[in-house]
């Protein structure tokens, strides 16, 4: 291995020992692994490609601290930015590798190499004469929801057939039937954090306040203090809701109030969708469909998604279909660099795609390619809330989400919002929104 290499591998397992170290640290975790690297890169191994070659000389153990984002914490660290474009690309795709590896009996690979639902295949708006043909080939359905103009079945596939061997299958027994893959998205911005026990913030809200609705498509939400008074309702699309990090990180900073710490939607009535049920290899496109007709049934100002995975055509009919309805959405592009695959739902049309500023209104390095980029918002050197008590620094399109979901919900009109916007530098879209909507770390002893 070349000093570069034993440098970037020193550093990365002092990332992943810090990620082994539990909550005491108190920090939010990254869906980068060396997000949380303890000290700047040296310039020697900036940008270097070399990481599927580091990695490969560790032990599994090793490998695997240092590529899967740990369930303890969340969050991106500033020396995520100092990596080149090659070497984010290629640590995306040794996560979702070590994402599939781990969890053998829940993923397969797709196609396009994603993460998928292993043993099913999603068929969308099948006639009858197409399911009584998959089913005489061997394929049972799983479930069958009408979701309000797209009707999604679930279909398990024969044993012994793999995915790419099912979808060959299905179009031979029923052409013309439209399907694809169940795809699995993640967390735009970190990890999801197990909160405390199983509790989730305000089992039994306050009456809803005078103001406006927004949903967050996410994981769920754990109590907090800047969350005490908020009205928020969980619902569960994996199992039952489990409260997490990054799901109540997001939520603080749409709802939170808490002294100096306020969130860009307080006073909303919040609707929190949890897709992951506490586990990362959940958050699969037929449960994100479920939650987006969920939050369309509550006729919300603006829903906010901070997930990414690849294009599915089941995700994409139901983003038209709210969009149609002229509910506004705002996802993440996805942290992934400029060199990993454009990230979806934000791709979609309809749906407003956020990137993220630092302090200094600069696009965060990291940030992924976007097919079109709508808007930034602050998404570094800002706090949002850890399960339970306190604040973390928090870094990621994941923590601008909320905020430009927030003035989406707030303004009427695309006249009114373009009025909003300042100037930064970088990809940045149209400009940055609630540009004063972060709350400086120092202030509330994010650590």
């Amino acid at each position: 291995m070349s000093r570069h290499s034993s440098a970037l591998a020193a550093l990365l397992l002092a990332g992943a020992a810090i990620a082994a170290g539990g909550a005491a640290q108190a920090q939010l975790l990254p869906s980068l692994p060396v997000g949380n690297l303890p000290v700047p890169l040296p310039d020697a191994v900036r940008g270097t490609p070399l990481v599927g070659e580091l990695l490969r000389g560790l032990t599994p153990t090793e490998r695997r601290a240092a590529t899967v984002p740990s369930l303890d914490r969340l969050g991106v660290g500033p020396a995520v930015g100092d990596l080149g474009r090659e070497t984010l690309a290629e640590l995306r795709r040794l996560r979702l590798a070590e994402l599939i590896r781990a969890n053998p009996a829940l993923l397969d690979v797709g196609s396009d190499g994603a993460p998928i639902r292993r043993g099913v295949l999603v068929a969308i708006d099948p006639t009858e004469a197409q399911l009584r043909a998959a089913t005489s080939a061997g394929f049972t359905v799983e479930t069958r929801e009408d979701l309000g103009g797209l009707v999604s079945v679930v279909l398990k596939v024969p044993v012994r057939l793999s995915a790419r061997a099912a979808m060959r299958r299905l179009a031979e027994v029923a052409p013309g039937l439209t399907a694809d893959y169940d795809h699995v998205y993640e967390p735009a911005g970190g990890a999801l954090l197990p909160g405390a026990g199983a509790l989730l913030a305000a089992a039994a809200p306050p009456p809803m306040p005078v103001g406006k609705t927004i949903v967050m498509i996410d994981g769920g939400v754990a109590p907090h203090p800047s969350l005490a008074g908020a009205s928020i309702v969980q619902q569960g699309f994996a199992g039952p809701a489990k409260a997490t990090g990054h799901g109540t990180a997001v939520a603080s900073l749409l709802v939170g109030r808490d002294g100096a710490f306020r969130g860009a939607a307080g006073g909303a009535r919040l609707f929190v969708a949890d897709v992951y049920g506490g586990s990362p290899a959940a958050g699969s496109a037929s449960a994100i469909v479920r939650a987006l007709a969920w939050a369309s049934s509550k006729q919300p100002d603006a829903i906010s998604i901070s997930l990414v995975g690849p294009s599915n055509l089941l995700l994409q009919r139901a983003v038209a279909l709210l969009a149609r309805r002229q509910i506004r959405m705002a996802a993440a592009v996805g942290n992934d660099g400029p060199a990993a695959p454009i990230q979806y739902p934000a791709a979609y049309p309809g749906v407003t795609a956020v990137t993220a500023v630092d302090a200094r209104d600069r696009a965060l390095p990291e940030a992924g390619r976007a097919a079109r980029l709508d808007y930034a918002a602050p998404g570094s050197d800002m706090a949002a809330a850890l399960p339970g008590r306190g604040y973390a620094k928090v870094r990621g399109t994941s923590f601008a989400t909320p905020l430009v979901a927030a003035r989406l919900a707030a303004t009427p009109s695309v006249q009114a919002l373009e009025r909003e916007v300042l100037r930064g530098k970088g990809r940045i879209g149209r400009g940055i929104l609630c540009g004063t909507c972060r709350t400086d770390p120092k202030v509330v002893g994010a650590k």
